[in-house]
Order: structure tokens, then sequence, then C-alpha cells
């Protein structure tokens, strides 16, 4: 059964609070981090990108010995130079719009955990600040 739109907006909505309260949490329940995943993606690219650079020489200068059969040698090492150079960029693009832990960098008090006020009062007052930060 699908949610409609309002259901929607709010489960988003819900999602981002618990992100920003409790980001350690959420990273639990998502596993690896998906800036995690792209660092290392950008990593294994780089080295692939030296290694088709590696075969790109060895092949330049084994093509000039002689045999013609070393030009393939130099391709895959283009080739390979190019397929990793945009893996990279791309990895590393996305690794700027990962989400980063949001709530480690907001002093404490303005988390919501202070220490005077029942529970109930602190939910009021998140939930009023939430409402008001999305414009309702």
């Amino acid at each position: 059964m699908a949610l409609s739109e309002e259901e929607q907006r709010l489960l988003d909505q819900m999602e981002a609070a618990l992100a920003a309260e409790d980001p350690k949490l959420v990273s639990t329940l998502r596993g690896t981090g998906t800036r995690k995943i792209h660092r290392r993606r950008a990593a294994t690219a780089g080295v692939g990108f030296f290694l088709g650079l590696g075969l790109l020489v060895v092949g330049l200068y084994l093509m000039s010995d002689g045999p013609i059969g070393f030009v393939a040698l130099s391709l895959v090492g283009f080739a390979a130079m190019v397929a990793s150079a945009v893996t990279a960029i791309y990895a590393w693009q996305h690794v700027g719009h990962a989400a980063p832990d949001q709530g480690r960098d907001r002093p404490r008090a303005q988390q919501g955990t202070s220490s005077d006020g029942s529970f109930m009062d602190k939910m009021e007052e998140r939930w009023r600040r939430r409402r008001d930060e999305s414009g309702f």
C-alpha cells in the first residue's frame, strides 16, 4: 500500500530528524556509510589509473624495440587510465554529496539535551523547533 504525499513527507521529516538527533544510530542501521564507499572507490580508481599508466609506458617502451603487438598493451593501459579517471571523478563528486554526521558539529545545548524540564517538555520543544524550521 503506497503512502500519500503528506505521509511520505512526514516520514521523510522524521527520518531527517532522527539523522540529526542520533547520527550514530542512523549510520549503524544503514551499515557502511556512503561517504566511505565512495572514498574507497575513488582510491581504487587512483590505483587503477597508475597501473594503466604503467601499462601504457611499458607498452610504448617495448613497442620502440620492434613488434607491433605491444600497441595493444599501450591501448589497454590507456583505456584503464580513462576508465579509472571517470570512476574516480564520479566517486569523488559523490563524496561531497554524501550526508556528513550533522549532529556532531552543533553545541550540546542546541541538540535538545538540556537537563531541565520533563521528557514530554523536551519532546514538545523538539517538535516545535522542527515545525518552525520546516515552515509549517
